[in-house]
């Protein structure tokens, strides 16, 4: 295998979900192999000052890796424009890259999972995105392929972030009612409405560009079997997801290689996705885009 992929880890204000974010990220098999690059962004009023300060204090002491920059942004960036950035400017470095944020603790395999991934499917013009998070879906017994990416630990190529644009008026021009309901998986989750709320400029992310981008180009996300990512930003301290456990996974405890040239999307676990999605009592994508625009008003 060529060299690692490097990790880009996005952090501000949580002291206590970055330590668990890296301190499961040193436990992988291969962080003593890996190059990680942190992006620290600067506080967005004084409330937040005392904060970020903490996490750049902790960032100072964060060893188990090849080698560790630390990035500290002179201005507020917010997360969206500090992910874009940085992703672009690491992936056109290394050629290939893998991206966490601060609430995402991880399997011991992450990152051999990631790596492998990378590796086995960069010369694959259907396969865009590496994901590390799976729903709690039942009885997958395979890694799938699927048309939403996930945000929550990720990778990809150059060749593919090469098409990644933010331009509401482009992709909503692109849209008729079939893309729409396909977009949305069956129209059981509305991603749609995101890509509309940041015409708005109700919110302002950039993960639901990242889909439409591959979506439009006719790629697809692998995801694993089984979780290798957990999210625990779900306690309303994070940018993206407010209280709920109905994202939770049991982590991966082992280590699954069974790739597979065979590119499609099963319409079995398709079917699941759609399930689970459906089965939120209040929709999952009101509940994302609320904690979205209590962030984008200042709220963090």
């Amino acid at each position: 295998m060529s060299s690692f992929a490097p990790i880009v880890l996005f952090v501000y204000n949580r002291l206590w979900h970055t330590q668990q974010t890296l301190e499961a990220l040193k436990k992988n098999e291969l962080a003593e192999a890996s190059e990680l690059y942190i992006y620290s962004d600067e506080a967005k009023n004084e409330d937040a000052r005392k904060s970020v300060n903490e996490v750049r204090e902790y960032l100072k002491t964060v060893t188990g890796f090849k080698k560790v920059t630390i990035i500290k942004r002179e201005k507020n960036w917010g997360l969206a424009d500090s992910i874009i950035d940085g992703v672009t400017k690491i992936v056109n470095e290394y050629g290939k890259i893998i991206v966490l944020e601060d609430d995402l603790v991880t399997s011991p395999y992450f990152l051999k999972f990631m790596n492998k991934a990378l590796e086995f499917y960069k010369d694959e013009d259907k396969v865009w995105h590496i994901s590390g998070y799976t729903p709690p879906l039942e009885n997958i017994n395979e890694n799938f392929f699927i048309k939403p990416t996930s945000c929550w630990g990720w990778a990809t190529w150059d060749t593919k972030w090469a098409f990644f644009k933010k331009d509401t008026n482009g992709f909503l021009k692109l849209f008729d009612n079939k893309k729409q309901k396909d977009f949305n998986v069956n129209n059981s989750y509305d991603y749609y409405s995101h890509i509309v709320f940041n015409h708005q400029k109700k919110i302002n992310t950039w993960a639901i560009f990242w889909y439409a981008s591959v979506y439009f180009n006719n790629g697809l996300s692998l995801h694993p079997k089984k979780s290798f990512v957990q999210n625990i930003g779900h306690d309303n301290s994070g940018t993206h997801c407010g209280s709920s456990c109905a994202f939770d996974v049991e982590l991966s405890k082992e280590f699954e290689n069974k790739f597979s040239n065979n590119i499609f999307i099963d319409n079995i676990t398709l079917s699941k996705l759609e399930k689970y999605y459906r089965s939120f009592k209040v929709p999952l994508h009101i509940k994302v885009l609320n904690k979205i625009q209590k962030v984008f008003k200042g709220k963090v």
